[in-house]
This record gives structure tokens, C-alpha cells and sequence, in this order.
């Protein structure tokens, strides 16, 4: 995150306001949009796939013990992938 000054990019009127509150002073301005967990570095995406990759191979049969281990995760995490999803 770079500083940007703000009489450069924000209307005169608008500027003057913010002096009344924050005069000479950091004002951090926070992001309009939210963004989700995951979402920058991509980790969303990949346990969603994973996610989809285990409720398959649970429909093809394999079991919750089984994919506990081959994914490294409790049974109980896995239950919740099978069924709350």
C-alpha cells in the first residue's frame, strides 16, 4: 500500500473537510470492496476443488476413515465437507 497525497486526487472541497478532522495527519482508507478469505492468494479456490475432489470420491465410494488420511484432515472435517456442503 503506497501513500498518495491527497490534494492530487480528491476534489478541493472534499480535501478542505478532511483537514477539519485529520489535519497533516495518516488516514488510512479502507477497501469499498471486502474482499473473501482466500481470495487474493487463491487458497479459496483450491479447497473448493479439493472440497469437490472429496465429496467425488466419497459418492464413488471410499470411506470418510480413508479420506481423513489421504487428505490429511480429521473424519470429523471431512463429514463436514460431505454433508454440510
Amino acid at each position: 500500500m503506497k501513500y498518495q497525497n491527497a490534494s492530487k486526487i480528491l476534489p478541493e472541497s472534499l480535501v478542505k473537510e478532511l483537514q477539519h478532522y485529520v489535519d497533516g495527519e495518516y488516514l488510512y482508507v479502507p477497501s469499498a470492496r471486502h474482499k473473501q478469505w482466500g481470495e487474493i492468494s487463491g487458497y479459496h479456490n483450491e479447497i473448493e476443488r479439493r472440497n469437490e475432489k472429496i465429496k467425488q470420491e466419497y459418492s464413488q465410494g471410499t470411506s470418510i476413515d480413508a479420506l481423513a488420511d489421504r487428505y490429511f484432515l480429521s473424519t470429523h472435517s471431512i463429514r463436514k465437507i460431505i454433508y454440510n456442503h
